[in-house]
């Protein structure tokens, strides 16, 4: 499994003055090295204000990144802990918020509910970590709320991360925040 250490990460090669993009090289299986870019930004639900997304990834050819693509990275390990070490850092600076982490699918979601489950003894050190699922509200009358276009109104419900609950139920959405 993977296992975050903050003292064994990559160099980084920019970092912008907030904390919010920063970028560098990941060694690749096949020795290559290929440049990724960290980007932490506002989450788009009003739901959630305090919460700013995490993502990573490589730059296309149009200069964006590209979080969907599968990376065979040669040290895993040290991928994520520079990831979220810019994370903690970005903390730091910014207490009252948080860093959300989504996975794009299944398969990711399931690496990052792994992660923070094997990782909560260093985790923490640092990190309040919280699982949020989405909910859908039953009315007294039993209907349910809905939305303005007449959807089920979801809406999130945090909660300490479970470090109980089984890797088949995942949460929807994790988020970190950083320890007082």
């Amino acid at each position: 499994m993977v296992k975050i250490n903050f003292e064994n990460t990559y160099q980084l090669l920019t970092v912008a003055e907030d904390l919010t993009f920063a970028t560098f090289n990941t060694v690749l299986k096949n020795g290559e090295t290929l440049l990724l870019k960290i980007a932490i930004t506002p989450h788009h639900d009003p739901l959630l204000p305090a919460i700013y997304n995490l993502a990573f990834g490589p730059i296309d050819t149009n200069g964006e990144m590209n979080d969907q693509i599968k990376i065979h990275h040669s040290n895993l390990e040290k991928t994520f802990s520079t990831v979220l070490l810019i994370a903690s850092v970005f903390l730091k600076q910014n207490s009252n918020l948080l860093i959300g982490i989504d996975g794009t699918n299944d398969a990711r979601a399931y690496l990052y509910h792994r992660i923070l489950i094997s990782n909560r003894g260093y985790f923490d050190q640092f990190f309040i970590t919280i699982g949020i699922d989405w909910y859908v509200r039953l009315l007294r009358d039993g209907y349910m709320e809905l939305d303005q276009e007449e959807s089920p109104y979801f809406k999130p419900k945090p909660e300490l991360f479970d470090y109980q609950r089984p890797c088949k139920d995942l949460y929807r959405y994790y988020a970190l925040r950083i320890k007082p």
